[in-house]
C-alpha cells in the first residue's frame, strides 16, 4: 500500500516534468524541425557555395558531396576552440562505437563466452564524445541567448525610433506598421509634423535585413530628420540624403525611399519616390494611381538627380505605402503575393480603421505565406483623407 502511494506522487511529478518541458509544442513545431528548418539551416550554411558543380553526379555521390560540403561548412563556422571541441567529439564517438561493434561481433562469433558486469570496452570513449559535443551546444546556447538578449535591446530602441500610434487632424488619418522578418530589421517610416498643416511621411527600406540593415536604417532616419529641420523642399532633400548614403554607406548597400510632404489643408502630397515600390493611391471611386516619381535608390549613385511628384489626395482616398516585403512575401508553392494582392485587401478593407487595417494587411500576408519563413522586413503605411480639401494655393 505504501510503495503504491510513493508511485503516484512520483510519476505524478513526471508528468508535471513532461508537461512542463513540451509547454508549447505542437506536432507542426516538430515537423518544421526536420522540413523547413532543417532546409533553411542548409541553406544558411552553404550559401555562395556552387551546388550546380554536383548536378552531374550520380544521387548517392551527390548526397555524399551536400553532407560534406555542409560538414565543411558547418563546422569553418565555429571559433577554433570549438572546431577542436567538435573533432574531438566525433573521434572519440567513433571509437567508443568501433569498440563497441567490434565486441558485438567477437560475442557474435563465439570468442567471449559470457558476459559480465561492467562497462563494456568503448563506453568510456562514447561518454567522452557524449559529453564533449553537450558542452559545445551548452556554449553555442549561451552565446546565442547573449546575442538574442542584445538584439532584443536593439529592437526596442529601433522600435523606439519609430512613430507610435496613429497620427490624426481634422481632415486626415495615418498609421505605420513595421513587423521585421528578424529580431530587427531595416524597413522604416516616419510623420513628422511641420508647420502650416504640412505634415513629412517616408517609408523607407534598407537593401537586407538582421543587423547591418538595422544599422544602416537608423543613421539614414537620423540623417533624414537632421535634414527635414532645413526645410528643404522634396527633392532637394532626397539629393541631399542620397549624397550622403553615397559617402557612409557600404557601396553594397542601397536604401529604397518614398519621401513626401502632405499639407493637410489642401491634401496635395509632394512626393519624391527613390527606387521605392510605387505607392498605391486608391480613389474613392475606386480606380487606383500608382506614385512612381523620383528615380534611382539611395546610394546607388553620387550625383543622381530626382524628380519630385504631386497628388491630390481626396476626402475618402487612401494612399497606401509599402515594402517589398509584402508584395514578395511567397507561399509554399513560392507564388509571391504580388501588388494585386494587396491591392485585392485594400478594396476588400477600405472602410476599415487605419488600425485594423495595417494589422489585417500583415495578417493577411502571414496567412499567405503560411508555413513559409518571411524573407524580408514587411511594412505597411497608411494615410486617409477624412476631410474636403480646400482650394489650393496661389502661385
Amino acid at each position: 500500500m505504501g510503495n503504491a502511494q510513493a508511485v503516484r506522487p512520483t510519476r505524478g511529478r513526471l508528468l508535471d516534468f513532461v508537461e512542463t518541458y513540451t509547454r508549447g509544442l505542437t506536432a507542426d513545431d516538430l515537423g518544421r524541425l526536420f522540413t523547413r528548418d532543417t532546409r533553411d539551416a542548409y541553406w544558411f550554411f552553404t550559401r555562395g557555395a556552387d551546388r550546380a558543380a554536383f548536378a552531374h553526379l550520380p544521387w548517392y555521390s551527390r548526397a555524399l558531396a551536400h553532407v560534406r560540403l555542409l560538414f565543411i561548412a558547418f563546422t569553418m563556422k565555429l571559433s577554433p576552440a570549438r572546431r577542436v571541441v567538435y573533432a574531438a567529439a566525433l573521434l572519440f564517438t567513433a571509437l567508443g562505437l568501433f569498440s563497441l561493434f567490434r565486441r558485438g561481433a567477437r560475442i557474435a562469433g563465439g570468442s567471449i563466452a559470457a558476459i559480465g558486469p561492467g562497462f563494456p570496452d568503448g563506453t568510456a570513449a562514447l561518454v567522452v564524445g557524449f559529453v564533449l559535443l553537450n558542452l559545445l551546444v551548452l556554449l553555442e546556447v549561451a552565446d546565442r541567448l547573449s546575442l538574442k538578449n542584445d538584439l532584443e535591446i536593439a529592437r526596442e530602441i529601433q522600435q523606439a525610433m519609430l512613430p507610435k500610434g496613429a497620427f490624426t487632424t481634422p481632415t486626415v488619418e495615418m498609421i505605420g506598421m513595421s513587423r521585421p522578418a528578424n529580431t530587427v530589421g531595416g524597413d522604416f517610416y516616419d510623420i513628422i509634423p511641420l508647420d502650416q498643416g504640412r505634415i513629412v511621411v517616408a517609408v523607407g527600406d534598407v537593401a537586407g535585413k538582421g543587423s547591418p540593415a538595422a544599422l544602416l536604417m537608423a543613421l539614414l532616419l537620423a540623417m533624414l530628420r537632421t535634414l527635414v529641420d532645413e526645410r528643404l523642399e522634396p527633392a532637394a532633400l532626397v539629393t541631399r540624403l542620397n549624397t550622403q548614403v553615397s559617402r557612409h554607406a557600404p557601396g553594397t548597400r542601397f536604401i529604397t525611399l518614398l519621401y513626401g510632404v502632405y499639407d493637410s489643408v489642401t491634401g496635395v502630397l509632394t512626393y519624391v519616390n527613390a527606387g521605392h515600390m510605387p505607392p498605391l493611391l486608391l480613389r474613392r471611386d475606386g480606380s487606383c494611381e500608382r506614385l512612381s516619381e523620383g528615380g534611382v535608390a539611395l546610394g546607388m549613385f553620387d550625383g543622381s538627380v530626382y524628380t519630385p511628384g504631386h497628388a491630390t489626395i481626396c476626402s475618402g482616398d487612401l494612399l497606401a505605402i509599402y515594402s517589398d516585403g509584402i508584395t514578395e512575401a511567397e507561399n509554399p508553392r513560392g507564388v509571391p503575393f504580388e501588388e494585386a494582392g494587396l491591392e485585392a485587401l485594400l478594396r476588400l478593407r477600405r472602410h476599415d480603421g487605419l488600425a485594423s487595417l495595417g494589422a489585417g494587411i500583415v495578417r493577411g500576408v502571414e496567412q499567405y505565406s503560411a508555413d513559409a519563413r518571411l524573407a524580408d522586413d514587411l511594412t505597411i503605411f497608411l494615410l486617409r483623407r477624412t476631410g474636403a480639401a480646400g482650394p489650393a494655393p496661389e502661385a
